[in-house]
């Protein structure tokens, strides 16, 4: 499937990329939506043996990343209190700074409220020292719930992935590979649809899930079990804002 899409990249025009979106999902079954405005698209799909995913581009739904980004997402039936994250050294101390400050002058309710749930992780779980990241410390911060989850996650095939991925991001370019709530998501600035990159980081994410499932099966005799989700049951501030539905 990926390889199909590369390969329509190599002969398709920048200008004709949207709509290029279209008839990719549809020659490989999956469910292809634009939103109410025409600013961006919705991808259903899935793998055989994975999980069903989702692929939306457009307007931004985190502060931290600035105009349009590209999400992906998929309920994974992880455990409900599993909340591991993956992001951009960068991001992570900017973000650790600004929750610190907020957390010192006791400005809680404005943490609540306006900091997205992935970046007060930051400041309520451990995070895995230089040792425990090795190669991929000098590029990525993470933290997790439950570190030896984490810990697992990322000793294999995934971090190499990261690192490869991770070659096509500034410095400043937020990225973010979180899980919580059962949830895998996928985040990162993309100011135009750029099916090949979305190809990329989308055999990233597929790698991501395949090893979180693989490790999930890992733990379910550890008191730590997967519960069971339905794979429709995204959370109102993941699906596109008023103004910008799928159609």
């Amino acid at each position: 499937m990926l390889a199909s899409l590369r390969q329509w990249l190599a002969r398709s025009p920048v200008g004709t990329r949207m709509h290029g979106a279209e008839a990719w999902a549809r020659a490989h079954g999956a469910l292809y939506r634009r939103v109410r405005n025409g600013e961006g698209f919705v991808i259903e799909g899935s793998q055989r043996g994975g999980p069903r995913w989702r692929i939306e581009w457009g307007a931004s739904h985190r502060p931290y990343v600035t105009g349009r980004e590209l999400r992906i997402l998929a309920e994974m039936a992880l455990h409900r209190d599993l909340q591991a994250l993956v992001l951009n050294r960068k991001l992570m101390e900017q973000s650790e700074s600004l929750v610190f400050d907020q957390y010192v002058e006791g400005v809680q309710t404005s943490i609540d409220t306006q900091t997205p749930t992935e970046i007060r992780w930051l400041v309520m779980y451990p995070k895995l020292a230089s040792s425990e990241l090795r190669t991929l410390d000098a590029r990525f911060g993470a933290v997790s719930s439950v570190k030896p989850w984490l810990l697992q996650w990322l000793n294999g095939p995934l971090s190499q992935a990261l690192l490869t991925a991770g070659q096509s991001l500034g410095e400043n370019d937020p990225f973010v590979l979180a899980i919580g709530r059962g949830r895998l998501t996928l985040r990162l600035r993309m100011p135009e649809p750029n099916l090949e990159a979305i190809g990329q980081w989308l055999q990233l994410f597929l790698l991501a899930a395949q090893e979180a499932k693989r490790v999930a099966g890992d733990w379910q005799d550890s008191g730590f079990a997967p519960t069971s989700v339905r794979p429709s049951a995204w959370d109102a501030d993941e699906l596109p804002r008023s103004g910008h539905s799928a159609t």
